[in-house]
């Protein structure tokens, strides 16, 4: 029996066609000599997209594909796809929550250790021979009592929220609406959050309603002393303000896993010790990307199945309800 076409979209590693390959015959676009002649080649075999999170997927893709059903998201966030439009068509689109809350949660608490206890500074201290030469590294700061403000509170910000009670932070977030569930304080405007908080970390979803929703006033307010962890996307953080709030050292400290233009980073950045720089691994783990991958497929598989994905995001839960 011929396979289900799909098409990957974006780059999302070879294990993950190699997967997919049990269950579908793939097409990979950016593989394609001449994109546009493949999709109004193929355009009536082929259902389903598989797509990466920060990947952009162009709506004219999604238009050229008149038989679209589900576009699987390899990611929890998914910004780069427009699910309103999507959804407007019919077109489910799922992604891959849950699974990766763990790790995003610890690669967010080794930023926040990292940037406070100067972890990577203190490295090259060693191996530059200045600790024989210059003698003991400065005092930092702990972490333990710290007010922490959250931008995001859902599934990874609640993650984060419960590894920093080990430390005993008092923890406080921000989001639209308060959770009444949480036995946390809730700021219903940034600015106050970040007036209040010594150490603010990021994880909102990213696209147009966050773009820069962290701005040079909120960095003013979180202060001198004040660390800044973003682990959400880099487009929610102005960039630009970020980099002078560091360089004129009215932000005290940052630990960034993500970046507006990236792999793109602002030169500035590399020659300050304030800072901790990783390349979007959040969570880049063996473990966590295997699950992530069986994630994909077997919404795809569910999908071709039953007609309904595993776990659709918001935006279109109401076209698989009964």
């Amino acid at each position: 029996m011929t396979k289900p076409g799909i098409l990957l979209v974006g780059t999302m590693g070879a294990q993950l066609k190699t997967d997919l390959d049990a269950h579908f015959e793939v097409h990979m676009l950016e593989q394609q000599p001449d994109p546009q002649a493949f999709l109004a080649n193929a355009a009536n075999n082929i259902r389903a997209i598989a797509t990466g999170g920060a990947d952009k997927l162009p709506n004219q893709v999604m238009d050229a594909l008149p038989h679209l059903g589900i576009i699987s998201c390899y990611g929890v966030g998914y910004d780069g796809i427009d699910a309103k439009r999507a959804a407007s068509r019919g077109v489910l689109v799922s992604h891959t929550p849950d699974v990766l809350n763990d790790e995003v949660a610890n690669t967010t608490i080794a930023l926040l250790l990292a940037t406070t206890r100067r972890v990577v500074a203190f490295d090259r201290y060693v191996r530059e021979g200045r600790w024989k030469s210059e003698g003991p590294a400065p005092l930092t700061h702990g972490i333990a009592g710290r007010k922490v403000g959250i931008v995001g509170m859902g599934r990874i910000g609640q993650a984060i929220a419960e590894k920093l009670g080990v430390f005993r932070c008092e923890i406080a977030y921000h989001t639209r609406n308060p959770r009444p569930e949480l036995a946390m304080r809730h700021f219903p405007v940034l600015l106050s959050l970040a007036e209040w908080a010594d150490v603010m970390i990021v994880i909102t979803p990213g696209g147009a309603a966050t773009h820069h929703l962290v701005d040079r006033p909120v960095l003013d307010a979180l202060g001198s002393q004040g660390t800044l962890i973003n682990v959400a996307r880099g487009t929610v953080i102005d960039e630009e303000a970020l980099v002078s709030a560091l360089r004129e050292g009215r932000l005290g400290a940052a630990g960034l896993d993500v970046f507006e233009n990236e792999p793109e980073v602002p030169q500035a950045l590399f020659a300050m010790d304030n800072v901790v720089l990783l390349p979007h691994v959040g969570s880049a783990t063996v473990e966590t990307r295997a699950a992530m991958r069986k994630l994909v497929a077997d919404n795809l598989v569910n999908w071709y199945a039953s007609g309904k994905a595993l776990t659709p995001v918001p935006e279109c839960r109401h076209l698989q309800e009964d």
